[in-house]
């Protein structure tokens, strides 16, 4: 009977063999994590009538807001209007805001509210000071370092990961209602062109629609031509302030009723300015309170996901949770 023949394996080859294992095994262990998702922070109502104090509230959101910048900790900030009380001016952003919140500039994106930050023939410098036009402060906005000069009033929108993101002014409502629903047509286009490229949706704009009253401020009924269209390409997140407060809705539609595929609408105007209490409870506000300075903190995901995290800086009340992706 013939044996099998015997079959010789070189060396070279099983050295080859354990390297190439070796190296897919560590490769397996060492590889880059999944990307943590888009990170922002958000806040409004911001700074007082000449202030500058750093152990202020509004200095303590300011600087932990600040170290998020520096650190490389968020992606972006949105500063969700009334930066600076009472009516201001150029000085008035150079000496107040910018001392407590100037950090913030290389990763902002801002909308205007109406009376303190814009009123026309009253207060025009904001869009000047974003894009470095006030003397005494050179810096921009990151909005305007990506494209310069943005007046007052006018509508951008904005890509971060895979989230859309539509910058709206108050104030138009206010100042130039045949503005504020010609931009309308504007935001359907915009948020439409968007969600065909596979976007998720969101919408930032100063006065909250989806809110408890206070004895200043009720809902922005003006805005619901604004609502309406959000709602029709099924917006996922609003973020809006002037309340000085903390709310947080149900994922709700156009007609005020909780819905799987509504909008999470944030209202966050704890900034700095005194906080106001509630006057009224719709049913579609799941979290309040009005005890506590602080900001926003979310991450972003490319499934239309999303995490919150209130974070207080002068008070102890706070919120956090997880939206899961639209199914």
């Amino acid at each position: 009977m013939k044996s099998a023949p015997t079959r010789f394996i070189s060396f070279r080859s099983v050295a080859a063999t354990a390297a190439a294992l070796l190296a897919a095994s560590v490769a397996g262990c060492t590889s880059a994590p999944e990307p943590p998702g888009v990170r922002i922070a958000a806040v409004g109502d911001m700074n007082g009538v000449k202030n500058y104090a750093p152990d202020s509230p509004s200095g303590r959101n300011g600087a932990a807001i600040t170290r998020l910048v520096q650190n490389n900790d968020i992606d972006a900030f949105l500063g969700l209007g009334d930066f600076q009380y009472d009516t201001a001016y150029c000085d008035d952003y150079v000496n107040y805001w910018t001392p407590l919140w100037g950090g913030t500039m290389p990763k902002l994106y801002w909308v205007s509210a109406p009376s303190h930050d814009w009123e026309p023939g009253h207060n025009e410098d904001l869009d000047n000071f974003m894009n470095g036009q006030c003397p005494g402060s050179r810096d921009k906005a990151a909005v305007n370092q990506e494209r310069g000069f943005i007046g007052n009033g006018e509508p951008y929108s904005k890509d971060f990961g895979n989230w859309h993101f539509a910058f709206l002014s108050s104030a138009l409502w206010r100042y130039n209602p045949t503005q504020a629903r010609a931009l309308t047509t504007w935001l359907d286009n915009d948020l439409a062109a968007a969600k065909a490229a596979g976007k998720h949706l969101a919408v930032v704009h100063h006065e909250p629609y989806f809110t408890s009253n206070t004895n200043e401020h009720e809902r922005a009924a003006d805005h619901k031509p604004w609502i309406d269209v959000m709602w029709k390409h099924r917006v996922r997140l609003t973020l809006s302030g002037s309340q000085h407060n903390y709310e947080r809705s149900c994922p709700v539609n156009n007609a005020d009723q909780c819905v799987d595929d509504g909008m999470s609408a944030f209202q966050v105007s704890t900034g700095g300015i005194g906080l106001r209490p509630f006057t009224s409870r719709p049913p579609y506000i799941v979290k309040r309170f009005s005890d506590t300075h602080g900001f926003l903190r979310m991450t972003l995901r490319d499934d239309g996901s999303f995490d919150w995290n209130f974070v207080p800086t002068s008070g102890s009340d706070t919120d956090a949770g997880t939206r899961s992706a639209p199914q």
